[in-house]
Parts: C-alpha cells; sequence; structure tokens
C-alpha cells in the first residue's frame, strides 16, 4: 500500500495515490478502504479480487459487478488487475460537507453465487479549501461614548475542511484601540468579536480600518481576509435588544412555500431614529437567501421554496436588529425541518430464478432484491414481507438487500406454480407500501406413488360361486404426469391354509379388476385378507398398498344338528324322568342343536312334532326346553313319547328331529318299577345311572335304620340308670314331686323331645332334625324342699311305668 501523501504542490504533478487503510471485516462482511479526497480517475484504492478470495480474472468470469443506487458512480473495478479504482475526482465537501467522517457505501454482487458484499470507502480530507469570509468589507458603527470592554461582533468565516484543517483561529491587525476575542458556538464554529480597550473619539479618528485574518490547521497553513472599517458615531445611548438570544422552530417539510415561520422581536428605548430598527440576515449563505426571505421591518422569516427534509435536515442563521444610530443587536435562529412521510419505498430486483425444481433443498436462493426508502428515522425504516402461507421466506443480506429463500420442499402436485407478492412498508404515519410480483414455476419429479381412495376395502361374495366371476375392482390415482402416473396392479405374495392366493384370486395389472379362481365354500373359506400393490412407471418406481377383505357369504347348505339328547347307537331311546308332583312349567330336559351356517340360516327354532299325550308336554320355540305344560294326572301313562324338529331360517329351510322318552313317577320305587317296565337300555351310560340311584335309596335306608337303633339303645340305658338312681335314694329328696315322673321308686326330670324326619326320592335331600332336649323346670327354693310330696306308691310303679314306655314308642314314630 502506498504511503499517505503528505503535501500538496501547486505545480508539480504528484501521485495522488495515497490508501490510508484497507480493512477486512470477517464478521460484519464488509470490505473496508480509506483513500483521501482529490485523487486522479483510474487511481488505485485496494485489491478488491484479493478481499473476495478471488483471482483478477474470476471477475468477468464470476460476473462481479458494483451495485450502487441513487448516486453518481465513484469507483470501478479493474478486471486486468483486480483492483478497485476512483471513477472520477472526488470532492469529499460535495459528498458529506461538514461531516466529521465521510464513507461511500456500495456493494459488489458475486453473480454466480448471488452473494453480496458489502464494501465502505472513507474519504478522508486534505486541506484543500481557504477558509473564506462572506465578504470582502465589512462595516462596523460603534457609538464614540461606548464603553471601554463593548464587543461589536464580527463576520466569521467557513471553512469547508474538517479535522484540523479546518478553521482554527483568527488573527486581527495591530491596533490600540481594539482586541480580539472569540467565542465557540453550540456547533463548534468561531465566533469572532472586537473588544474595545481605549475610548474612542470621533473627531480624532472617525473610521478605523482592521484586517481580519482567519487562520486553519492544515500543512501548509491556510488563511482568508476581510477588511473591516470601524466607523465611529455619534452618541446613542441604548442598542437594540432581543426578546431572545436564540430563536428555534421545527417545521415538517411539507409546508406550503410562504408560510410564516416565526417573528422576531427587538426593542429599543431610543426615540425617532436611533429607535427605528430594520432586521437584516448576517453572514447568511446562499442556500439560506435562497430558501427563507425575512421582513426587514416586521421581522417575519417565511419560506420562499419548498423545503426538503432529505436534502437540509435544519438551518442555522443570524438576524441583526440596527437601530438608526448604528446600534445593533444579534441572534441565532435554527430552523428544524422535520421529516414527513413523502416517499413510498422501492424494491429493485437484482436476481432471479423462474423455474426450481420440486426437490430443492429449504434455503435454495429464489431472487435478490434491494429496498430503498428516501425518507429517515421511522418513516425509512422498512418492513419487507411476503404472505406467511407461502414456503419461502425473507432473509436479510447486506445493507437493505433480501434474499428470497425456500423453507421447505415444494410440492408442484399442490402447487404448480407461485405469483409471490412482496410487500415493503415503511414505518410513517401513515405508513406508505410498494408491492412487487415475483413468478416462480415448479419443475416436476416422481415424488408420489400412486394414491387408493380408502385406505382398505372390503367386498362380499356368496358362497358356491362359479370359477371365474368378477369380485371387485380397485382403482389408484397418482398426481405425477406421464411416465410417472401409469399405474399397474399386483397381488401380494401370501399363503392362506398352506396354499397361495394367486390359486384363489386373480388381478388385472391394468384395470384393478380381481377375479375368483375357485367356487368358495363358507364352512371352509370365511374371509380372505389381500394385499393390492400400485405401481407407477417412475425412476425409481414408488407404490403403495391396499388391504382387501373378501367376505364370503352363507348359503343354507347345511342341516341342523342335534347336540343332546345324543342319539343311541343301537336304535334305542334315551330316558328323562319327571316326578308325578312336577308342577306346570316343570323343566324335563333341553334339547341342543346347531347350525355349521351362519346368521339367518343358523337361526334354530324348536317345536313339538308329535307327542303319546297331546297337551301335556310343550317346546321352547327359541331354547328348546321341554317342559310340562300342566300337572300330571295319575291316568297319564309313565312312559311318554315325544319328538322334537329343530328347524333353521334358511331359504329354503333345513330341519332334523329327535324322539324323546319320558318317565312319570311320583317315588322312588314307582322309579324303579317304572324302569323294569321299559325297554331295556343297551346303552351303557343309562344302565350305569339306574344303578347309582338304586345304591343311593338303598345307603339312605340303611343310614335311617341304623340311627333308629342307636337312638332305642341310648333311651335303655338312660332308662336303666335312672333306676339305679332311684335304688341309691341320692340327691332326690328336695325336688318338687310335681317335677319328677317316679318309676320303679326313681325320679327321672321331666322331659319333651321332637324330633323332624323328611325323606325324598333323591337321597341327597333326606334329613332328620335333633334339637336340644327342652327341661320342665329347674331346682326350687328350700321352702319348696321342705314340702315336699310323698313318694309313689309301689302299685302304681308299673302304671307310671307302661305310661313311659308308651311315650317312649310314640317318640320313636313322631
Amino acid at each position: 500500500m502506498a504511503d499517505p501523501l503528505r503535501g500538496w504542490g501547486c505545480g508539480e504533478p504528484f501521485l495522488l495515490f495515497m490508501l490510508l487503510g484497507t480493512l477486512w471485516e470477517a464478521g460484519a462482511g464488509h470490505i473496508r478502504y480509506s483513500v483521501p479526497e482529490e485523487l486522479d480517475k483510474g487511481s488505485f484504492v485496494g485489491n478488491i479480487a484479493k478481499d473476495l478470495g478471488l483471482e483478477p480474472r474470476e471477475l468477468a468470469e464470476r460476473g462481479v459487478r458494483i451495485v450502487s443506487r441513487g448516486r453518481t458512480q465513484l469507483f470501478a473495478l479493474n478486471p486486468r488487475s483486480g483492483s478497485l479504482v476512483t471513477a472520477d475526482r472526488i470532492d469529499r465537501e460535495e459528498l458529506c460537507a461538514q461531516s466529521a467522517r465521510c464513507l461511500v457505501s456500495f456493494n459488489i454482487l458475486v453473480e454466480n453465487k448471488m452473494k453480496m458484499y458489502g464494501v465502505e470507502v472513507e474519504i478522508t480530507d486534505i486541506n484543500d479549501n481557504f477558509p473564506r469570509f462572506r465578504d470582502e468589507e465589512v462595516k462596523v458603527k460603534v457609538n464614540e461614548n461606548a464603553a471601554v470592554g463593548t464587543r461589536l461582533v464580527l463576520p466569521f468565516a467557513r471553512d469547508a475542511d474538517v479535522g484540523v484543517n479546518s478553521l482554527q483561529r483568527y488573527q486581527l491587525s495591530s491596533n490600540i484601540h481594539f482586541s480580539l476575542d472569540e467565542k465557540s458556538g453550540r456547533d463548534g464554529q468561531r465566533y469572532p468579536e472586537l473588544v474595545l480597550e481605549q475610548p474612542l473619539d470621533r473627531e480624532k479618528v472617525a473610521v478605523h480600518d482592521l484586517l481580519l485574518t482567519a487562520l486553519d490547521g492544515g500543512d501548509p497553513i491556510l488563511s482568508g481576509t476581510t477588511h473591516i472599517h470601524v466607523m465611529v458615531l455619534d452618541a446613542n445611548d441604548n442598542a437594540p435588544l432581543f426578546t431572545q438570544s436564540e430563536y428555534r422552530v421545527s417545521v415538517p417539510e411539507n409546508i406550503a412555500v410562504g408560510t410564516r415561520l416565526l417573528t422576531l422581536t427587538a426593542t429599543d428605548p431610543d426615540e425617532g431614529i436611533n429607535g427605528k430598527l430594520t432586521y437584516s440576515f448576517r453572514n447568511e449563505e446562499d442556500k439560506i437567501s435562497e430558501t427563507f426571505q425575512l421582513d426587514s421591518n416586521l421581522g417575519e422569516i417565511s419560506t420562499v421554496q419548498p423545503l426538503d427534509y432529505e436534502e437540509s435536515r435544519f438551518y442555522d442563521m443570524e438576524v441583526v436588529a440596527q437601530d438608526g444610530g448604528a446600534l445593533l443587536a444579534s441572534a441565532k435562529v435554527l430552523i428544524t425541518v422535520q421529516d414527513v412521510n413523502d416517499n413510498a419505498p422501492e424494491v429493485l430486483l437484482t436476481s432471479l430464478s423462474s423455474t426450481v425444481s420440486e426437490d430443492c433443498l429449504p434455503g435454495t436462493i429464489i431472487a435478490l432484491f434491494s429496498v430503498h426508502d428516501g425518507d429517515s428515522g421511522e418513516n425509512g425504516e422498512i418492513v419487507c414481507s411476503i404472505p406467511r402461507n407461502l414456503p419461502f421466506k425473507l432473509e436479510k443480506s447486506v445493507d437493505n438487500y433480501y434474499h428470497l429463500l425456500t423453507t421447505r420442499a415444494l410440492d408442484r402436485e399442490e402447487i404448480s406454480d407461485y405469483n409471490i407478492t412482496v410487500t415493503v412498508t415503511d414505518c410513517g404515519n401513515p405508513p406508505l407500501s410498494t408491492e412487487n410480483h415475483i413468478f416462480l414455476k415448479v419443475a416436476d419429479i416422481n415424488d408420489n406413488p400412486p394414491i387408493f381412495p380408502h385406505t382398505s376395502y372390503y367386498t362380499y361374495i356368496p358362497e358356491n360361486n362359479p370359477r371365474g366371476i368378477s369380485i371387485f375392482s380397485v382403482n389408484a390415482h397418482d398426481p405425477d404426469s406421464g411416465n410417472n402416473a401409469q399405474v399397474t396392479y399386483a397381488l401380494a405374495e401370501d399363503k392362506f391354509q398352506g396354499t397361495p392366493l394367486s390359486s384363489y384370486v386373480s388381478i388385472n395389472s391394468d384395470t384393478g379388476a380381481l377375479y375368483a379362481l375357485r367356487s368358495f365354500d363358507y364352512e371352509q373359506v370365511r374371509e380372505l385378507q389381500l394385499w393390492v400393490t400400485a405401481s407407477d412407471n417412475g425412476d425409481p418406481p414408488l407404490s403403495s398398498n391396499v388391504s382387501l377383505s373378501l367376505f364370503i357369504l352363507d348359503q343354507n347348505d347345511n342341516a341342523p344338528e342335534i347336540l343332546y339328547p345324543a342319539l343311541p347307537v343301537d336304535g334305542s331311546t334315551g330316558v328323562e324322568l319327571a316326578p308325578r308332583s312336577a308342577e306346570p312349567g316343570y323343566l324335563v330336559t333341553k334339547v341342543v342343536a346347531v347350525d355349521r351356517d351362519s346368521g339367518q340360516n343358523a337361526w334354530l327354532s324348536y317345536r313339538l312334532l308329535k307327542a303319546s299325550e297331546p297337551g301335556l308336554f310343550t317346546v321352547g320355540l327359541h331354547t328348546g326346553e321341554l317342559r310340562t305344560a300342566r300337572a300330571l294326572l295319575d291316568r297319564d301313562a309313565l312312559k311318554q313319547s315325544l319328538v322334537v324338529v329343530v328347524q333353521d331360517h334358511g331359504q329354503p329351510p333345513l330341519s332334523a328331529t329327535v324322539t324323546l322318552t319320558v318317565a312319570v313317577a311320583d317315588s322312588i320305587p314307582d322309579v324303579l318299577a317304572d324302569l323294569g317296565s321299559l325297554k331295556p337300555s343297551t346303552d351303557p351310560d343309562d344302565s350305569g345311572l339306574t344303578l347309582y340311584l338304586v345304591v343311593a335309596v338303598a345307603s339312605v335306608s340303611c343310614v335311617f335304620l341304623a340311627f333308629v337303633i342307636a337312638l332305642l339303645t341310648l333311651r335303655l340305658r338312660r332308662w336303666y340308670t335312672s333306676r339305679a338312681l332311684q335304688a341309691s335314694g341320692i340327691g332326690l329328696a328336695g325336688l318338687p314331686a310335681s317335677h319328677f315322673v317316679g318309676m320303679d321308686g326313681v325320679r327321672a326330670f321331666l322331659q319333651t323331645y321332637s324330633q323332624e324326619v323328611s325323606l325324598t326320592a333323591d337321597s341327597r335331600g333326606s334329613h332328620v332334625i335333633f334339637p336340644q332336649p327342652n327341661y320342665a323346670d329347674t331346682l326350687i327354693s328350700q321352702e319348696s324342699c321342705e314340702k315336699s310330696e310323698p313318694l309313689l306308691i309301689p302299685e302304681k310303679i308299673n302304671a307310671k311305668e307302661r305310661e313311659l314306655e308308651v311315650l317312649q314308642v310314640s317318640f320313636l314314630f313322631q
């Protein structure tokens, strides 16, 4: 890099090749350079190819170009050297006026990458402007009786340079009456003032000629001068006085021309010519005199041309009020221009891809564009948006550049093209907006398999169907086009009951129609589960499956089958028992039947087809229960023969019959007798049942007899014990006679026994109940014992004994 320029030569050529700094900020993505102003056209600025990581020859191959807007092109690319050079002479003061830093921003676009790089070039100041006074000669009036220390305002100079090259100080030519003082304003401007050091005498010197020099801090130092003519006037006691030392006003930029902005007011207590004031601008610049007008008599400031915030944001001026005696006062006026939202945002499309494949990855760049708003502040803040329901998003790049990116995979079958509306809105009040339309077409790929309208299908076919009959037809749709949409059908390979499904059903590969290859039997095959595959002709092909449930419908081709009672193998009939004491509705037995068919074909109904005693039994229509229809009579035969028919509800109906034999008896002996009169059964189960019944009755009888014998033995033993006690005569004298029964001189307690014996034909239902004895009384008091009755006489013992024996026998048979 070249060394900075140290000085300027007026007549000698020199190399205007100074590069103050070259910075690369990787994090911010900006390239920064620094060059002095006033360089010749084509001067080197920076090695842009190197900073972009490219070779010089690649600049043209990759379409590298400078993208800037709304400004004269100040820089250019040298494709041979890969350098950034100046496109013309650059005047810093013209670009940035009094700004402390002067930055020129633009962007470098790498076309093939659609990538933007921000470039900032700082234009450094050189001392190429002299401090300049507006007027070469200035008249200043002062009263001759002005006091020492009186200050007189002098014109100030302006220097277009900044920093050390700007105005630094003033010098005043030597004079015994006046000295020079400086003041600094809020804006950093230096204002010179004359200070009266010694009293004036107009009669001696009426005019004092002074030379005021303004100096900057450049190297070399540049200066400007103005001649000051101090006019000494006769006494004027009072100088004008403004009501404010500084006036400030803010006006919108769209204010109408001729509008009064403010009125300055100054007062002078003098009379006559010395009290009449006139107003005027002091040291005004050309743009102030071209924009504003000051009424010299009224002090009103109004506009003479439209204001533009984007051109100038504020105006700083000085207004002087002078009386007829040459005394004056000054006031600062600051007019601030307020921005209004009078510029709509602009969209500039830089690069665009009009077609994109539907399998593009999320984040694919579709377009690159920039936005700009001439307003500032909130009015210049821009919000860029697209509709939310689109698979795209905006991503801010360098400066006000945006990338339009995809956010997810696209689907041409859903949307084949997009009209993307880019809306750019500022934050003004009211906001202004601009719309720009980007048209994008989506290219198709084979990304959709054939689709069945339903996730599963089912169909029915009656059994005993003819071979080759059409069963069902499936249809799949592929949203792709061309070969990708041509669908073929096939059945998945599987087996049913060890046999391939392809032997049961076939499918037409073009139409999806299914055909039966055999006649189905519902009792063997009730359901077939098939998988149909639909494949397209894409590359690679895509496919999808759907399940098809084939249900076989039953036909009435099976008669009912009776499970109970089972028909004997020797031709004999089974026997069912019904007691004569059975009431109407007594359940005798139940006929159980099944039908291998299903549905209505398997609904069974029962009815009594034939009976030896009509009206004695009934059969439940749906339950098959055989019950008594009335009470059994003695005249009813002990053996009843019944024929029950079982019929299904098919079309035509099928039926089966069973013959029942019912034995009627009141007691077990009757049953045994009746069993002998019935036809012997060769069924081992029936003979075994009869044997069990006989053994059960005999067992119950034996148990009952053993119980009676044991009871009698117990009674005799107690009787023997009571006689032994009577003979001994111990412990019985004190008991009342009314509570004892005398027997052979022995008194026993009176006891009452009761037993309940219940016998049934079923041995399991017989039972005997023996409650605890109930004694008539207990021992009585001692007084009762003393009044004991005499014992029974011996003659009466035999009668009492016989009475007790009769009671004991009656007890046994109760």
